[in-house]
C-alpha cells in the first residue's frame, strides 16, 4: 500500500471557502486533485506536504491537523493507497504550477459547496465539507469509493 500526503488549502473569497485543487485529464475525464504526492523514504508526511508544495506549486503552508485518513482498494493493476489530508494554513506565495515537477493542466479554486460533484481524487468532497463547520479531526474515514481514472 501506498501512502500519498496531501494539503487542504483554502480561502475565503465572495463569503464562501473555496479549496486549492489542481486539475488534470485522465481518459478523457477532468480530474481534481489535492495537492500533495509521495513520500521520499525516510521524509515525515507534513515534510512531505511541505516539499510537494514548494516542488510543484511553488509556495510554502504550515502544515497543521491531520484533517482525515482513508484508504482506496484498487484494482489488481494498481496499488492500494492510504490518504492522510493535512490542514494546510497559512500560505506563502501564489501558487504556480510547476510543469518540470507535476503533469496538472491548471490549478483552480472551487467553492466547498461544488466538491461532492467534482471527479475529486481523493474522492472526499462529502467528508471534508462538515470539517469547515467544525474544524474537528475526521479521523479514519474507511474506504474512499473512487472512481478509476484511466
Amino acid at each position: 500500500m501506498k501512502v500519498r500526503p496531501s494539503a487542504l488549502i483554502w480561502r475565503q473569497n465572495a463569503n464562501q471557502t473555496e479549496v486549492l485543487l489542481m486539475r488534470y485529464n485522465y481518459g478523457g475525464q477532468d480530474v481534481y486533485a489535492l495537492p500533495g504526492g509521495n513520500p521520499d523514504r525516510g521524509e515525515i508526511l507534513p515534510r512531505t506536504v511541505i516539499r510537494e508544495l514548494r516542488e510543484e506549486l511553488g509556495v510554502s503552508v504550515d502544515v497543521g491537523e491531520m484533517i482525515l485518513a482513508g484508504e482506496m482498494l484498487l484494482s489488481e493493476r494498481n496499488d492500494d493507497v492510504l490518504h492522510v489530508v493535512f490542514a494546510a494554513r497559512n500560505l506563502q506565495g501564489e501558487p504556480v504550477l510547476n510543469p518540470a515537477e507535476t503533469t496538472a493542466l491548471e490549478l483552480v479554486w472551487k467553492p466547498i459547496a461544488e466538491l461532492e460533484q467534482l471527479n475529486l481524487y481523493p474522492n472526499i468532497g462529502k467528508k471534508i465539507r462538515p470539517w469547515f463547520s467544525s474544524a474537528t479531526y475526521l479521523g479514519y474515514v474507511g474506504r474512499i469509493e473512487q472512481q478509476y481514472f484511466g
